[in-house]
């Protein structure tokens, strides 16, 4: 016998309206009550009703893009490049054409959650998650067990610009989901971050300043992982976590990041940020305190998002190629492309060296 709205309600102790909006995700609910529902819709294994539902490991023809941020370009230039390839192309008979669709999570991972549930509701014919991954041990097994659900429906899922699913979770036992599960793009930010600071290490600089993003991102780990494994190998790891200031991925954070810095460390010559648009923040706040760039403060960002090339001076960055992966994760998604040898693949991120990032000044 089919699952029922009012079999979840009554699990999770709250009323069918309740489960309701906690499923469309129109209303505003309490997070203590959406983790009851979702709990209870993944105990019961609750799909949508009607024709899908009654089709054991049937897909539907929706394919879904989970972003942090739409209006980032970061995601939406990886999320465009998928949906292009998702939703173009020639289509045979035994090969419908798939309605992409993008869930913007705002960078929430209770929404993150909320989507994946529609996303199985609806028997999704593939997932595709975006960007880095909030590393709380309680949310990385609950996208596990729900990616585990979803695969076994038949749902491919492909992971762009996130780690591979571990198989376990420190502190929150065996997950359903392994890196058996998903087809993964990493993109390579140690490696990344590491030739950036290595750049600016060769050019002479030895006071820099970091500005991370959120401390919780694994995309923030470890492109403060590849910054401080260049400095330690340069001898200069001591003082780095007071140089290092974290925030969100925005312009505001950069500008108030890197006035503190320039309040920690006057004498500063460059700073690093942990993507192109805190860089535009911080080009703002040392212009604002008559420093000019290069020639007083190097600046250097990540991801070579397009207006990069036309900042001025133009930035040094690392280049991800954002459209090539979002692409190449659509075809994944519907199958249109083999996946890589072990299911992960590495994709290369490469020093774009510009007039932003110069030797430092001669302060004696």
């Amino acid at each position: 016998m089919a699952v029922t709205l009012a079999d979840v309600a009554s699990r999770a102790k709250v009323s069918s309206a309740t489960v309701s909006r906690v499923l469309s995700g129109n209303y505003p609910v309490a997070d203590a009550t959406r983790s009851r529902v979702l709990r209870a819709v993944d105990e019961l294994d609750y799909v949508l009703n009607g024709p899908a539902s009654s089709l054991a490991g049937a897909t539907s023809h929706l394919v879904g893009i989970l972003v942090n941020d739409i209006a980032d370009p970061f995601f939406g230039i990886i999320a465009g490049a998928a949906q292009s390839e998702i939703g173009g192309g020639l289509h045979g008979p035994g090969d419908p054409e798939k309605l992409a669709v993008v869930c913007n999570t705002g960078g929430s991972p209770e929404r993150e959650l909320t989507y994946l549930t529609l996303l199985q509701r609806q028997r999704a014919a593939a997932v595709v998650i975006t960007g880095g991954a909030a590393e709380r041990p309680d949310h990385l097994a609950a996208v596990a067990a729900k990616l585990g659900r979803l695969a076994a429906n038949g749902t491919r899922i492909v992971l762009c610009g996130r780690p591979p699913l571990p198989e376990r979770f420190p502190g929150a036992g065996p997950a359903p989901a392994g890196p058996d599960t998903a087809v993964t793009l990493a993109f390579d930010n140690r490696g990344g971050a590491r030739r950036l600071t290595e750049h600016l290490l060769a050019l002479g600089h030895r006071r820099i300043g970091y500005v991370a993003g959120p401390a919780d991102l694994s995309t923030t780990r470890h492109r403060l992982e590849g910054h401080r494994a260049a400095l330690s190998a340069a001898g200069l790891a001591e003082g780095a976590d007071r140089l290092t200031v974290h925030g969100p991925y925005d312009r505001a954070s950069g500008y108030d990041a890197t006035l503190e810095l320039l309040r920690r460390q006057p004498d500063l010559t460059a700073v690093v940020a942990a993507n192109d648009t805190i860089a535009l923040g911080a080009c703002a706040a040392l212009r604002d305190q008559d420093l000019r760039i290069p020639q007083d403060v190097s600046v250097a960002g990540f991801d070579d998002l397009p207006f990069s090339a036309d900042a001025v001076p133009a930035l040094t960055t690392v280049r991800l190629p954002l459209h090539e992966a979002g692409a190449r994760a659509g075809r994944l998604a519907i199958g249109r492309e083999e996946p890589p040898p072990g299911g992960v693949a590495t994709v290369r991120a490469d020093l774009m060296a510009r007039a932003s990032t110069a030797p430092p000044p001669d302060r004696g």
